[in-house]
C-alpha cells in the first residue's frame, strides 16, 4: 500500500498543479497523503521532514534565486537586454534570423539573465527577424528554447543557472565541473538544434510557407494574467512572471559594449572565484558547529556564483544608474520575482523528502540503483523521470540528489568515477524531460510568442529534448570511457 500511496499522491499533485492549484498547497497535501497511506505520523512529517528539507533548500539556494532574479530585472529595466538583442540583430541580420535568435538567447542566459526576462525580449526580436526573413513563426519557440534552455542551462562550464548550482553541495564540485565534457555536450546540442531548424526552414520554403501570424506576440503583463501561467511558471524557473512589468524600463538602451559588460563580469568573477580566490582561502573554521560543520569544498561553488552575480549587479548599477530612475522599485520587483519560485521549488523538494523517507520508497530506490550501465546511467534515469513528473528541472534534480546523491557519490568513489562527471550528468539530465507540455517555461514561451502546442511543441521537443538526450548519451559514454576532462 505504501508504494501505491506514493503513486497516487504524485499523480494527484501533477494533476492539480496542471489545473492551476498552487504548489505551496498541493505539495504538502500530497506529501501528507503519501504518509497517511503508509501509516506514518502526519504532523511529524509535515513539520519535521517536509519543512526541514524545504527550509534547507531555501537556506542553500535562496541567495542564488534572489541575485539571479535581481540581476535579470535590472538588466531588463536598464535596457541592456534590449540593447544586446538589437546588437545581435544588426550583426547577423535577417538572413541569419535563426542563428541570431539562438545566439542572443545563449548570450543572455549564459550571462545570468533570468529565463523569463529573456523570453519577453527575445520574442519581439524573433518576430521582427522572422518577418523580415519570411520564416514561419511556428519555428520561433524552438529557436528561443535552443538558445535559452539547453546548453547554456545545463552544459556550458560555469553557467550561473540554478540547475548548475544544485549538485555542488552534494558532490563538492564547482560551476565548472567537467568543463571538457560540458563543451562537447554544448556543441552537440547547438549543432543538432541549428541543423534541425535549418531543415525545417528549408522545408517550409519548398512548400511556399512564409511568415503569417494571426496573433501578435503577447506582452509580459498579458502573459502573467493568463490562467495557469504564473502557477506553472513558478516551479519551472527562477523568475515570477507577475513581476516582469514592475519598476520602470529605460527608454534609451545603453551601447552594446555597456550592456555586455555585466555579463562578462558574471563569467570572469565566477571563474576567478572558483579557481584562484577560494582555493587559497583558509576556511577551516567552517568545520565548527556554529558554521554548520561543513567544508569549503561543499560551499565554494555556491559562494562563487553569489560573488559573481553580486559583482555584476554592482557593475550594472554603476554603468546604468541614470537609466534606472526607479532603482528601488526595480530592485524590489527583482527580489519579489525570486520569492514565489524558490518557495515553490522548495515545496517540491519537501514533498520528495517525505516520499523518500517512506518504507515504500525502498522499492523505487532498489529499482533505480539496479538499472544496468552503472551509476551514471542510473543517475540520468532517476533525474530525468523526476524532472518530467514535477515539470521542474531544479525540483526534480534536488529530489533525486536528496534521496540518492550520497549513494551515487559512494558508488562513484568505489568505481573511480570523478564526482565532476556526476555533477554534469545530473544537471544535463534535469534539462531534458522537464521540457514536457506541462512545463511552465514551455507554456509561458508559447503564450509570449502567440503560438500553440499543436503548432510549435514538436520543434521544442526536437531541440529541447532530442538534442540534449543525444548530448547526455555522449557525455555518459565519454565519461565512462576516458573520465572527466
Amino acid at each position: 500500500m505504501g508504494l501505491l500511496g506514493i503513486v497516487i499522491a504524485l499523480g494527484a499533485m501533477i494533476w492539480l498543479a496542471f489545473r492551476g492549484w498552487s504548489i505551496l498547497i498541493i505539495a504538502p497535501a500530497a506529501a501528507l497523503l503519501a504518509a497517511a497511506t503508509a501509516g506514518e505520523p502526519l504532523l511529524a512529517h509535515w513539520t519535521q521532514t517536509f519543512m526541514g528539507t524545504a527550509a534547507g533548500f531555501v537556506a542553500q539556494f535562496f541567495p542564488l534565486f534572489l541575485l539571479g532574479a535581481l540581476f535579470g530585472k535590472l538588466m531588463d529595466d536598464s535596457g541592456s537586454v534590449t540593447a544586446i538583442a538589437e546588437w545581435m540583430t544588426r550583426v547577423l541580420g535577417p538572413q541569419r534570423a535563426m542563428l541570431a535568435v539562438v545566439l542572443a538567447g545563449a548570450l543572455l542566459t549564459y550571462g545570468g539573465v533570468s529565463l523569463f526576462v529573456a523570453f519577453f525580449v527575445l520574442a519581439p526580436m524573433a518576430h521582427a527577424l522572422f518577418r523580415a526573413a519570411d520564416i514561419p513563426p511556428r519555428l520561433m519557440p524552438a529557436a528561443i528554447v535552443l538558445g535559452t534552455s539547453t546548453f547554456t542551462m545545463s552544459a556550458l562550464p560555469g553557467t550561473p543557472a540554478i540547475q548548475n548550482a544544485i549538485p555542488m553541495p552534494f558532490f563538492s564540485t564547482t560551476p565548472f565541473a567537467a568543463p571538457g565534457l560540458g563543451i562537447v555536450a554544448s556543441a552537440i546540442m547547438l549543432t543538432f538544434g541549428l541543423w534541425w531548424l535549418s531543415q525545417r526552414e528549408k522545408a517550409a520554403r519548398r512548400r511556399g510557407e512564409g511568415y503569417a501570424i494571426a496573433e501578435e506576440e503577447a506582452s509580459p503583463d498579458e502573459v502573467a494574467e493568463r490562467p495557469l501561467i504564473r502557477e506553472l511558471a513558478s516551479t519551472a524557473r527562477e523568475f515570477d512572471p507577475a513581476e516582469a512589468l514592475q519598476g520602470s524600463r529605460s527608454d534609451e538602451p545603453p551601447a552594446a559594449f555597456i550592456a555586455l559588460l555585466p555579463l562578462a563580469v558574471v563569467i570572469a568573477v565566477n571563474l576567478l572565484m572558483s579557481f584562484v580566490v577560494l582555493p587559497r582561502v583558509d576556511a577551516d573554521y567552517l568545520g565548527l558547529p556554529e558554521w554548520g560543520a561543513t567544508t569549503l569544498q561543499a560551499v565554494s561553488g555556491v559562494w562563487s556564483v553569489i560573488v559573481a552575480l553580486t559583482a555584476a549587479i554592482l557593475c550594472l548599477i554603476a554603468l546604468n544608474f541614470r537609466r534606472l530612475p526607479e532603482l528601488r522599485d526595480s530592485m524590489g520587483a527583482g527580489a519579489h520575482a525570486a520569492a514565489l519560485p524558490v518557495l515553490s521549488v522548495a515545496s517540491l523538494v519537501g514533498f520528495g523528502a517525505v516520499v523518500a523517507s517512506l518504507p515504500g520508497f525502498g522499492v523505487v530506490r532498489d529499482w533505480v540503483l539496479s538499472i544496468e550501465g552503472g551509476p551514471l546511467v542510473s543517475l540520468a534515469v532517476a533525474t530525468n523521470v523526476l524532472s518530467a513528473l514535477t515539470g521542474s528541472a531544479s525540483g526534480g534534480l534536488t529530489i533525486a540528489l536528496d534521496a540518492l546523491g550520497g549513494t551515487y557519490l559512494t558508488r562513484a568513489f568505489d568505481l573511480g568515477i570523478d564526482p565532476a562527471i556526476l555533477h554534469r550528468v545530473a544537471v544535463m539530465s534535469a534539462g531534458t524531460l522537464d521540457t514536457l507540455p506541462h512545463n511552465g517555461a514551455v507554456v509561458t514561451l508559447l503564450a509570449v510568442c502567440g503560438a500553440t502546442h499543436r503548432e510549435s511543441y514538436g520543434g521544442i521537443v526536437m531541440v529541447g529534448i532530442v538534442g540534449p538526450m543525444l548530448a547526455l548519451a555522449a557525455v555518459i559514454a565519454l565519461g565512462s570511457w576516458v573520465g572527466s576532462f
